[in-house]
């Protein structure tokens, strides 16, 4: 039998802080774009503020994440080894688009448990994979790529497109 190592609230610190610093790589990277890079519908303010308070609502999940139960985290866990990184990221961004939208009020959703929470009742329902050869620790650094990791150059408004670089890779 296979040990699994469960993610720690530490685990979760480093994804989030990773995220949190390509977010803000991402903007450092557009603002050095030239405009004609851009589609004219562009709307720079936007997507700074989307930036922006996708890391406002990350540095309020960092500030609860010692506090995520330990059976959330072995949850967690065993999603990480049996779900594809691209779907675990795509749940990820919809659940910061939910509150950085104001969809979902941030006191229902905005600690690091509550977090850890939706997202496994949402990646529940996906089919199960094969187990990833790979720990859950390296898992969660290739949910979302660095460069563009809100995805928002695959947008139609904005024009300049993406390279794409997992946290594992940066």
């Amino acid at each position: 039998m296979i040990e699994i190592e469960t993610l720690a609230p530490t685990d979760i610190k480093n994804f989030l802080k990773q995220l949190s610093a390509a977010i803000e790589l991402d903007q450092v990277r557009v603002d050095v774009l030239p405009q004609e890079s851009f589609a004219p519908e562009y709307n720079d303010s936007m997507w700074r503020a989307w930036r922006r308070d996708h890391r406002r609502v990350i540095e309020e999940l960092l500030s609860t994440a010692d506090r995520i139960p330990p059976a959330m985290l072995s949850e967690l866990t065993r999603l990480a080894i049996t779900r594809e990184p691209v779907l675990i990221g795509s749940a990820v961004l919809e659940f910061f688009a939910e509150v950085v939208c104001g969809a979902c009020p941030r006191e229902r959703l905005g600690t690091a448990e509550r977090f850890i929470g939706w997202l496994t009742a949402n990646l529940s329902n996906q089919p199960e994979g094969k187990p990833r050869h790979e720990s859950a620790r390296a898992s969660i650094l290739q949910w979302l790529p660095v460069i563009d990791p809100l995805r928002i150059a695959q947008d139609p408004e904005c024009g300049y497109g993406a390279a794409t670089l997992s946290l594992a890779e940066w």
